[in-house]
């Protein structure tokens, strides 16, 4: 059975108290990870739906996850994600894929995807962190949290799990520019990654070349 127009625009309803109305993680970025997402599966062989559900879902948690890193959005938002389901019109036999879908996506953790419709998750979501919306992701983020620009004197440290950079600029160094087209899982988003990525790495040269006064 294929779900209609009907269930996703119910299922958009449904969850949006669990967004944050602005910031990094509103829901604005689960809907361009949901189209990213949408438009990686037209050149694979998937089951839309799970990859549609999983996409709008994969962050449900994050609003509850908050700066309490005891809770992985990831793991919660895959539970929260079946409950949800099993009280919509969705088909069962399906529900524990997208589950594993979001339960995966998740870049710190380093996760296996185990089918091809998690492998187009994790590369809608990190495609949406890397490019010209993820630039001013980190800037808006780090002046939420009264983070420093740049510090040249500060060194990147080592990115992981719940990690927090302590300067905007090294969070590119420590995470942003690791995330290169070649560590995709699936073509197209490799197709797209390079244009992404190659946008990102020149703005961070030219922002250190500016910095030290070069430009």
């Amino acid at each position: 059975m294929k779900m209609n127009k009907k269930f996703y625009n119910e299922l958009r309803e449904k969850i949006q108290p669990y967004f944050e109305k602005s910031g990094s993680h509103a829901f604005d970025h689960t809907e361009r990870v949901h189209n990213l997402a949408l438009t990686i599966a037209k050149t694979e062989n998937v089951d839309i739906d799970i990859v549609k559900t999983a996409a709008l879902m994969h962050d449900i948690a994050r609003k509850k996850q908050g700066y309490n890193y005891e809770i992985c959005h990831a793991k919660e938002g895959a539970r929260m994600t079946k409950e949800i389901l099993k009280i919509m019109d969705f088909p069962k036999e399906k529900i524990d894929a997208v589950c594993h879908a979001i339960e995966v996506h998740r870049y710190s953790k380093n996760l296996k995807a185990e089918i091809k419709e998690a492998e187009i998750i994790q590369d809608a979501d990190r495609l949406d962190a890397i490019g010209a919306i993820t630039i001013a992701r980190i800037f808006d983020w780090g002046a939420k949290r009264n983070r420093i620009i740049h510090d040249p004197n500060t060194n990147p440290e080592e990115y992981g799990d719940n990690h927090m950079s302590n300067t905007s600029i090294n969070h590119f160094y420590e995470k942003i520019l690791k995330i290169k087209p070649e560590t995709f899982k699936t073509k197209k988003a490799k197709e797209i990654a390079k244009k992404r990525y190659e946008f990102t790495k020149q703005f961070v040269e030219e922002f250190i070349k500016e910095w030290e006064g070069k430009k």
